[in-house]
């Protein structure tokens, strides 16, 4: 009743959290807790961070000069990270500590407690081209080994696994002879024809997942979707059927699917019973006003994934300056087919624009070597910019000398690339909370693709729009480009823009820089990123020539 509460542990000093993620566990793990119950309620394992390793950044806010700078532990790539430990804790507060080979195996990326059997860690090498999955004894603190994985390129992780089955068989997604498979015990349960995305729940009868299609399934009518089925030993069953983006949480008899389409703003959330609809959950979610006129397709010999949006009042017969909206690389698919996912794009294409966003290789949804084609190398997601656009060119009304990109984070460094490496394709780019030097991003996100800085200095170079040079690789002619950052960003810092305009002047070449004071990655403020909306507009309306009346 809220009395009586005591500490469980506590914190021997200001750099040590109990029961806590540490930054890269929540922004680039899926990990956001620290704190696993016993089924039976009687004691938990806990994680132990300790970030002193980790080094001290300093984040201003120069709108208040009279605040201190906010001090916070910045993991970025090649440099120390938090060391992170886990207890079994009684109720008493009494501790048995976890034992694994954490010289060899740092990152605690997954842990699950179940009735199902013994508590999992899933351990990760620094390089994530190893892992273990163990088996703990919550009695002794030992653990052994159920299943190690290696791959040359680097492991990802998945929503909900591994997790026990009821039965007691291993329940993990793989990748195997291509393609992204569920796995239960040691037989693989799915094959090319899915790219298994997520775990959503395990029963005795199967297994819920999510998934798309599979590269070998895959053509352009499945471009965007993404559905549930039920998998078990007698075969797979597709639980959601219109075409769309779906999800599903479940618990015994009753599933609530929740269904996007393209044709229908917000989300639809069913409850289904025995697989059978009963019940609609009624949604009072704003209706956006307006719709995306959007095309799903395919560009270029890859078969990129594309969106094109016209504007709504199109007549079909003028060609129309190109904006390209990407996100472009990994953890982040946009060419889905649901209606919300493309407000913004129709937003920008109702201004007099054509819109293309492409989903190049390192996004995922579509196979294990498209996610990984870009180790090493993350110039290749503008390479596949270039392609779907001239490809989409051919049977699409574009102007391909007006030509502007537009990104944020990712995104952001996708944009800035697009204009200093081709700027024969694109004539201006707007570059939101861009990455600039990836030397300067953290850790467990870096690592697993470039490397570390001091073993890979060359994928650096070429990956980042900066060095300790100035600009990487820049060509010719100079376009125009746009800068905005969020003062207060403390996931991609400030710095990075900072030191593209510092190289960006000392080559002589004109841009502009929009600082946003207070702003963190992402702009929370309504009336400031409606703003922001209208000044991006302006930018790109006066960079391509059009009218800004």
């Amino acid at each position: 009743e809220g009395e009586g509460d005591r500490a469980l542990a506590e914190p021997e000093s200001e750099n040590v959290s109990y029961g806590l993620a540490e930054f890269i566990a929540a922004e680039e793990m899926g990990r956001s807790r620290g704190f696993w119950w016993a089924p039976e309620s009687d004691r938990l394992l806990m994680a132990r961070v300790d970030d002193t390793p980790v080094g001290r950044w300093w984040i201003a806010d120069p709108a208040h000069p009279e605040r201190e700078p906010q001090r916070v532990a910045y993991p970025a790539a090649g440099t120390g990270n938090a060391e992170v430990r886990l207890f079994v804790t009684g109720l008493d507060g009494l501790r048995t500590e976890v034992a694994w080979d954490r010289a060899r195996y740092p990152y605690l990326a997954h842990v699950h407690w179940s009735a199902a059997g013994a508590p999992l860690l899933l351990v990760q090498a620094r390089d994530q081209r190893s892992q273990l999955i163990l088996a703990v004894d919550p009695d002794s603190g030992a653990t052994r080994m159920v299943h190690a994985d290696e791959d040359p390129t680097w492991l990802d992780l998945f929503p909900g696994v591994p997790c026990w089955s009821p039965s007691g068989q291993l329940v993990r997604i793989a990748d195997e002879g291509g393609a992204r498979v569920l796995a239960v015990g040691d037989r693989p349960l799915t094959g090319a024809q899915l790219h298994v995305r997520a775990v959503l729940d395990v029963s005795e009868h199967d297994v819920l997942i999510s998934a798309s299609a599979g590269a070998e399934a895959a053509g352009e009518a499945e471009t965007g979707q993404v559905h549930v089925y039920r998998v078990n030993e007698l075969g797979v069953e597709r639980v959601s059927q219109e075409p769309g983006v779906h999800a599903a949480v479940r618990a015994g008899e009753v599933t609530v699917l929740v269904s996007a389409t393209l044709n229908r703003p917000g989300s639809l959330a069913q409850v289904l019973r025995d697989g059978k609809p009963t019940r609609t959950v009624p949604s009072y979610a704003e209706d956006p006003g307006m719709s995306p006129r959007v095309t799903l397709a395919e560009g270029g010999a890859r078969r990129v994934p594309c969106a094109v949006l016209m504007p709504r009042d199109y007549d079909g017969d003028t060609p129309l300056p190109v904006l390209m909206d990407p996100y472009g690389g990994p953890h982040g698919q946009r060419v889905l087919a649901a209606h919300n996912a493309h407000l913004t794009s129709q937003w920008f294409a109702d201004q007099g624009f054509a819109v293309v966003v492409a989903d190049g290789r390192g996004t995922p949804g579509r196979s294990p070597a498209w996610e990984k084609a870009v180790h090493h190398d993350f110039t290749l997601s503008l390479d596949d910019q270039v392609e779907a656009l001239q490809d989409l060119a051919k049977r699409h009304p574009l102007d391909l000398s007006r030509v502007a990109i537009r990104g944020w984070s990712y995104g952001g460094w996708l944009a800035g690339l697009a204009v200093l490496r081709r700027p024969d394709v694109f004539h201006a780019g707007i570059a939101g909370a861009p990455v600039t030097d990836w030397a300067l991003y953290d850790t467990h996100y870096t690592e697993r693709y470039l490397g570390t800085p001091a073993e890979d200095p060359a994928s650096y170079a070429k990956s980042s729009l900066v060095t300790a040079d100035g600009l990487s690789s820049p060509a010719e002619p100079h376009r125009p480009l746009m800068i905005v950052h969020g003062l207060a960003d403390d996931n991609v810092v400030v710095a990075h823009a900072l030191r593209l305009s510092s190289a960006l002047l000392a080559a002589g070449r004109p841009h502009e820089v929009l600082p946003l004071s207070g702003v963190t990655h992402i702009t929370p403020q309504e009336q400031v990123a409606e703003n922001l909306l209208l000044l991006q507009v302006d930018f790109l309306k006066r960079s391509l020539g059009m009218t800004t009346a």
